[in-house]
């Protein structure tokens, strides 16, 4: 057998009794399975820590979903924010079942991401001003809005309020979680009417809206900020471009429903790259929080 085919405990096993660090020095490390990443678009193959260098925008200008932890890093001064503990509800209250358990799904998200729902907040300062951020996960069951995603709204706004901050959400998600159904559309309202609550403390309320944003957070708080920013290219809307076509039994024009498209529509005031978001987010906070920029309790 020739040497290069022998084993390399085979073909290092003399040498290794002589001097043990050997084997260490000329056995091939392992390249981990996630050090590349694919561009969706281009095909290209991206190193991980230059992707993550570039808060996951890829060289071919696409925003790739970020986790919260990130987001949040990215959108307070100097990464510093402390985390504000959401409440935890009652996990499947209708005991719905359909394929799998809705407690088999929920089990699996948590595992997935290492959060037990979709949202998550933090409080920090973003250019120098105080405020409240909220932050919808993608990765956990599409961000479905539930019980869970109403009552970490309703938390935020309590914490706005109570500081005397604003509220920026990152907004993502496909639409209602279908396993709550009532449940679920009830939260529509219910961070509706929690809004408000900002709105009679004089307190800003401004939206980023991240790839995607569907279904019934786009029919409710997604689409009620003072200010309404985006991501470049993200889709947004209610319900899907395939759901409209088989819909109207028409072809929807090139980019229906992107970011540039919805600015164009007026639905969106402007599309900001990621990077360029703590700047923009603070500058119009400040303007906002005209003779209030004080008021924010630490």
């Amino acid at each position: 057998m020739a040497d290069e085919e022998k084993p390399r405990t085979q073909r290092f096993g003399w040498l290794a009794k002589i001097a043990p660090g050997v084997r260490r020095l000329v056995t091939r490390r392992e390249t981990p399975d996630n050090l590349w990443v694919k561009c969706p678009d281009t095909g290209e193959m991206i190193y991980r820590p230059d992707l993550e260098a570039a808060l996951w925008v890829t060289p071919a200008g696409r925003h790739m979903p970020i986790d919260p932890a990130q987001r949040l890093a990215a959108t307070f001064d100097g990464g510093r924010f402390r985390s504000i503990s959401l409440p935890r509800t009652p996990d499947d209250p209708l005991g719905f079942e359909f394929g799998k358990p809705y407690r088999s799904s929920l089990a699996a998200a948590r595992k997935a991401t290492g959060r037990t729902d979709a949202m998550s907040a933090g409080f920090g300062e973003i250019g120098g001003v105080s405020a409240v951020v909220l932050v919808q996960d993608f990765a956990f069951m599409g961000a479905s809005l539930g019980v869970a995603a109403g009552e970490a709204f309703v938390t935020a706004v309590e914490e706005a309020v109570k500081r005397k901050a604003p509220l920026v959400v990152f907004a993502a998600s496909g639409g209602a979680r279908m396993q709550e159904g009532p449940l679920s559309l009830m939260q529509m309202a219910r961070t509706t009417v929690a809004i408000q609550r900002l709105r009679r403390a004089h307190l800003p309320y401004v939206v980023v809206l991240t790839d995607p944003t569907y279904g019934g957070v786009t029919a409710s708080f997604a689409m009620l900020g003072d200010v309404q920013l985006s991501e470049p290219g993200a889709r947004i809307g209610f319900a899907g471009r395939r759901v409209i076509e088989d819909t109207i039994r028409e072809t929807l024009p090139p980019g229906f429903q992107t970011a540039e498209f919805q600015v164009e529509k007026g639905m969106v005031d402007q599309v900001v790259a990621r990077k360029d978001l703590p700047a923009i987010l603070g500058s119009i906070l400040r303007t906002l929080m005209l003779g209030r920029s004080r008021l924010a309790v630490a």
